[in-house]
């Protein structure tokens, strides 16, 4: 079983590397895990900008989604 951190940590930097978002200035919102990723899971992952400072995000494997969640824009530190 691969632990629920190790997937949101792939699915972060993943959608950083395809976003071109700077880590440091968003944060996660909302993450739940609906199912357990197997050794041999093909997974995928969609995402999409919601607007408003939010991406959305769903993780599949095969027919089952196995985590969903929200990023937000951090607030800044002034």
């Amino acid at each position: 079983m691969l632990p629920g951190a190790v997937l949101l940590d792939e699915t972060l930097r993943a959608i950083e590397s395809a976003r071109g978002i700077d880590p440091t200035e968003w944060q996660i919102s909302s993450a739940k895990f609906l199912d357990g990723v197997r050794p041999g899971d093909n997974l995928v992952l969609e995402h999409d900008a919601l607007g408003a400072g939010l991406i959305r995000f769903a993780i599949h494997a095969g027919n089952r989604k196995v985590a969903s969640g929200t990023l937000s824009t951090a607030p800044q530190d002034y």
